[in-house]
């Protein structure tokens, strides 16, 4: 998730870098190509979606940081959810690496932490840009 809420940046000093207009996250790039965004298996999807209930990340005051015990405590105080001390210790962990991977995904050459195969319509909307760019 990280990876595609990413927005990549060009380098600095890079003639992309001065570029004007709207910078969009990969996801919304994707939309905007209609491709349809590829996603790794999930096997504990419960999982995943207690961590998007819970927010992912909380504000420290200077940016984000990894969700604390604390905070997921509170969640379950709050749903009435009960979790297995394994499961607040992934979640946390998955907290921490959704940060990490965002920080990392910002560079335009990151590649996605999973693979997938490349459809149709990403080639069409690289070829678009390819052509846009080299003319």
């Amino acid at each position: 998730m990280a990876w595609l809420h990413a927005t990549p940046k060009p380098p600095e000093g890079s003639k992309r870098a001065e570029r004007p207009g709207p910078k969009l996250s990969r996801l919304d790039a994707m939309k905007r190509d209609k491709v349809t965004p590829p996603m790794p298996p999930i096997s504990a999807r419960h999982i995943i979606d207690r961590l998007v209930e819970m927010g992912i990340s909380q504000s420290n005051g200077m940016g984000s940081s990894p969700l604390c015990f604390t905070e997921i405590e509170a969640w379950q105080r709050v749903t009435g959810v009960r979790l297995a001390p394994w499961e607040a210790r992934l979640i946390r962990k998955l907290s921490s690496d959704y940060l990490a991977e965002s920080r990392k995904a910002e560079s335009e050459n990151c590649p996605p932490p999973w693979r997938w195969k490349v459809t149709q319509a990403e080639r069409t909307a690289e070829l678009a840009l390819l052509e846009e760019i080299l003319g």
